[in-house]
């Protein structure tokens, strides 16, 4: 039986967690030596996984990163592999505090740069888009039609024009614009019309639908460089002849957007979408605190980092508010997490039914867990703000965004927010793109990104095997944040992904 010291195959998070996080498989037999003890395993790790450190009882909280993330459901014994068979959701009662945990980001002794194209409104994009904009479903597959009219080739005459996107989605029609679901198609439509990174967008309808063309249009801001054209099928004679009507509409959008050039701006105009998906047991350890340290990076510049996924920060919310610049910011994200819960109620589930099975597979248990690992995203930073879905982001610093955490449901609501950049990590790898915003993705270990190497674009698994750090690894990510943003493409750009994960949340009754 190998005897081998704790910390050369598994993590201790925090001096008295009741678990570590093994680094390898452990086959059941192996001998663990920590703190003066032998620690006999008693049933294979996978890596990844937790082993129990000490006995506990049946109903004992169980800690890791320092926090309660479940409770003993049968007696555990040192040695054992805690997981789903054993661990489940704690009662979650937190005292919550309100800016007792800020900690001020002091401005960076540097001003960093990026090239990105100036708005007028004072904004800066990443990217240089065309969108086509559908108002309703009834015109997405004409979008889709015109801009499939403007791939390959035909772009190699537009050197300073990114693509043409078509908006297609599965509303628009049956819904009230004044109801809780219209408003926040309404929102994201409008987000997306306006975004930085979009220069002009060819606005496309049916003709009858509840939330139209002049509805959609009506919301965007006076003082917007965004060029706009627009057509009606049925006014414009039916699908063949609206798709020669975008085509050569789109031609003129091309042209103008053609001359506009990058500059050099501060990296304070940015605005970066923090998300996750496909989480294992070292998306707490590797990518996620990486991915926060580099958000510190951006705050002290004067950034916008913008952490989203409400369910998935649910059990660690008492984090959050500790760190809110106002009792009235700290609040309104427990808002939020009350909404969810009558949400979720009222659709016979719980918040804790997350995490997925392919969460579990990788190590995660709770919801409590995968939480925890989840914030560490956001980094040190006070929370400047809290926002609903798709809600135009305005305050600089670290901030909060209400969407689900279905991954695509949730970038959308951060780049109709104004996000120009998202930085998505995985830990089971994700195949996840994004227009007009690019998506840079990293594996929070070497085995994913090695496997998945055409799709991930940076591997955080050193900080495993102790050959970097979380520091090293966070700077790592910052710089490729200001690289991507002057316009080097990610792994998703280069697969051309992104065109189908424009997914608005979808909210209330449609008649």
């Amino acid at each position: 039986m190998p005897h081998l010291d704790l910390r050369e195959v598994a993590l201790l998070l925090r001096e008295h967690d009741d678990v570590a996080v093994a680094t390898r498989e452990l086959p059941a037999g192996d001998v663990l030596r920590h703190d003066g003890h032998e620690i006999p395993v008693r049933a294979t790790v996978p890596r990844g996984h937790k082993i129990a450190l000490r006995d506990l009882a049946a109903g004992t909280p169980v800690h890791k990163y320092g926090q309660v993330i479940g409770s003993t459901t049968t007696d555990v014994q040192a040695g054992d592999h805690v997981h789903a068979h054993n661990l489940g959701m704690a009662a979650v009662d937190h005292d919550y505090e309100f800016g007792t945990g800020i900690t001020p980001i002091p401005a960076a002794p540097q001003t960093r740069t990026f090239e990105g194209y100036r708005r007028a409104d004072g904004r800066v994009g990443t990217r240089n888009f065309v969108g086509i904009v559908t108002s309703v479903n009834c015109s997405a597959s004409t979008a889709r039609m015109i801009a499939d009219q403007f791939r390959g080739p035909i772009m190699d005459t537009y050197e300073n024009v990114d693509g043409v996107v078509a908006l297609a989605h599965d509303s628009g029609c049956g819904m009230v614009p004044a109801s809780e679901g219209g408003q926040i198609l309404l929102r994201t439509l409008r987000g997306y019309a306006n975004h930085p990174n979009i220069g002009g967008i060819l606005v496309l309808g049916l003709g009858c639908e509840m939330i139209g063309i002049d509805t959609l249009l009506a919301g965007l801001p006076e003082n917007s460089d965004t060029i706009v054209e627009k057509l009606t099928i049925q006014d414009t004679g039916g699908v063949r002849a609206t798709v020669r009507a975008g085509t050569a509409a789109v031609r003129t959008l091309l042209d103008r957007l053609n001359e506009r050039r990058r500059e050099t701006v501060p990296a304070s105009a940015l605005v970066v979408g923090l998300n996750c998906g496909g989480s294992d047991g070292y998306s707490g350890i590797t990518a996620n605190p990486a991915l926060g340290h580099a958000s510190d990076l951006l705050v002290a510049q004067g950034a916008t980092t913008v952490l989203a996924e409400t369910p998935e920060v649910f059990g660690a919310e008492h984090l959050l508010t500790r760190r809110a610049v106002t009792e009235k910011v700290g609040r309104r994200l427990l808002d939020r997490i009350a909404w969810w819960h009558r949400y979720v109620q009222a659709g016979g589930g719980t918040l804790d039914n997350n995490p997925s099975p392919g969460n579990k597979a990788g190590g995660l248990t709770t919801i409590l867990e995968k939480s925890l690992g989840a914030v560490a995203k956001g980094g040190t930073a006070p929370l400047t703000a809290v926002y609903e879905y798709a809600e135009p982001i305005t305050d600089p610093g670290f901030t909060f965004m209400d969407t689900p955490g279905y991954d695509p449901v949730s970038v959308t609501g951060l780049v109709a927010g104004g996000a120009t950049i998202v930085v998505f990590t995985t830990g089971r790898g994700s195949v996840l793109g994004g227009k007009p915003a690019p998506v840079l993705k990293v594996a929070t270990n070497s085995e994913t990104y090695n496997r998945m190497r055409e799709d991930m674009d940076l591997d955080t698994g050193g900080i495993v095997t102790g050959t970097t750090t979380i520091t090293a690894t966070g700077e790592q990510i910052f710089e490729a944040i200001l690289a991507v943003a002057s316009g080097r493409p990610t792994v998703s750009e280069d697969l051309d992904l992104g065109r189908d994960e424009f997914i608005p949340w979808q909210l209330g009754a449609v008649t």
